[in-house]
């Protein structure tokens, strides 16, 4: 058992509750028991009590997207590296894909997954069951027995489903079950050979583009299906402005429709690819500028639920390579909090808006009782430094992989510690996450 713990004189921001202010936290055998302005009255004499010194305290983020290299490809991340990764940024909980080999899509590896992050990882590991067998797109698995067996939504990973009369059949059955489905929307017709944004910085590149409508044309397809099957749907991750006002035309037509964004595709455009930087190939790609004030327009109407990091370890044999023979994707959960602060430090969006989309509203999707500050909740949460500068180096990133997006990146902000079920799992002093 572990003592109880108070951590006082911090800034609470809650955004399940809306409330900003600063306070306690009183946290006992893993939950929160209270939370004050001012001081916890009555602790017990073994009480340990942290100083925040008025730093930001936040429900640990929840990150909806991360990909890992176990089973299968164990050198590029293991469940226990990409936990510790975790801890460094402040995610608290994350969903793996089922990109594994082989593919998450019966119980027996969905249990896999649970035992082994039980065992090894700091943090919460929540398994996503793939769509289809094998993530073929060709038959699709036996979703009841996944959801025993614990897979908390079903997904297809980096692939799309093409087929609509199977994608409808897949919505049906997960609907009975009451599975939440977060598919990546991508025609790949459309993408064919494109390896980044399609237009005139592509074309000077003399590199082939992957249009809008590649992501819009599914999209519309996945949400009118979506409604037709009554499934709780989240487009798991849209990059263009033609997305945003497909998606305001039709969330209002159901509640359990919901849409996640890269943080990549938030504060980077196509044009920091620079002269083929293959960090920056990410799928679905860098988009233009405009886009991007559009999926911020989108973060503050509500139109996008979820911010994620879309975590995509890859070993140096497969980026290293000229850019359109380079694979896709970038580490990302250890720069996720501070990559968001550039938004707010911009002025473009506010801190309760991007820890929301990155807590609560992940959780409500999932169905979790994390992501908030209250009575009986999980006691994960992180401390955090909102104006801590920082530059990313290569030398102390967590992950196996080192493809980050945001090498030498200077950032204005920091996760100092990070606790779950009021254990602390990282702190920013030892520069290590705790074993």
């Amino acid at each position: 058992m572990l003592n109880p713990l108070i951590i006082k004189n911090a800034r609470l921001i809650d955004p399940a509750s809306n409330t900003d202010h600063i306070g306690a936290i009183f946290v006992q055998n893993g939950v929160i028991v209270d939370t004050a302005t001012g001081e916890i009255p009555g602790a017990p004499e073994d009480t340990i009590i942290v100083n925040a010194r008025g730093q930001l305290l936040s429900p640990g983020l929840i990150d909806m997207r991360v990909f890992t290299g176990e089973p299968g490809h164990e050198y590029r991340e293991t469940l226990a590296s990409a936990s510790k990764a975790a801890a460094a940024g402040g995610v608290t909980s994350f969903v793996c894909m089922p990109d594994t080999l082989p593919a998450i899509d019966d119980g027996a590896l969905v249990d896999f997954i649970i035992r082994r992050a039980q065992n090894d990882c700091c943090v919460n590991v929540l398994p996503s069951a793939a769509i289809t067998k094998g993530l073929k797109g060709k038959e699709i698995s036996e979703f009841g027995l996944l959801k025993q067996a614990g897979a908390i939504c079903l997904s297809e990973g980096r692939n799309s489903i093409q087929s609509s009369a199977l994608l409808r059949q897949a919505f049906t059955y997960a609907a009975n079950f009451d599975l939440p489905v977060a598919h990546h929307v991508s025609d790949d017709g459309l993408t064919g050979v494109g390896v980044m944004n399609s237009g005139f910085f592509a074309t000077t590149l003399g590199l082939k583009g992957i249009p809008l409508e590649a992501e819009t044309i599914p999209l519309s397809r996945d949400l009118q299906l979506a409604l037709l099957t009554k499934v709780r749907y989240h487009a798991a991750q849209i990059s263009c402005k033609n997305s945003i006002e497909i998606l305001k035309r039709e969330k209002d037509k159901s509640a359990t429709i919901s849409a996640g964004a890269s943080i990549n595709n938030l504060t980077l455009n196509e044009i920091d690819v620079g002269q083929y930087r293959t960090f920056f190939k990410l799928d679905p790609p860098l988009r233009s500028e405009d886009d991007r004030h559009a999926m911020i327009a989108g973060l503050n109407d509500g139109t996008i639920d979820t911010i994620h990091s879309g975590h995509d370890p890859q070993d140096v044999e497969v980026k290293r390579r000229p850019f359109a023979e380079a694979a896709s994707g970038a580490i990302g959960l250890e720069t996720l909090f501070s990559a968001a602060l550039r938004l707010v430090h911009s002025g473009d969006t506010d801190l309760m808006s991007i820890l929301r989309a990155m807590t609560i509203r992940p959780a409500e999707i999932l169905g979790l009782n994390s992501g908030r500050l209250s009575k009986g909740a999980p006691a994960d949460f992180f401390i955090a430094d909102p104006d801590y500068p920082w530059v990313v180096d290569e030398a102390s990133i967590n992950s196996r992989s080192n493809n980050t997006a945001f090498e030498g990146a200077r950032f204005s902000g920091k996760v100092m510690q990070t606790y779950v079920a009021g254990q602390l799992v990282f702190d920013h002093e030892n520069e290590v996450p705790i074993a």
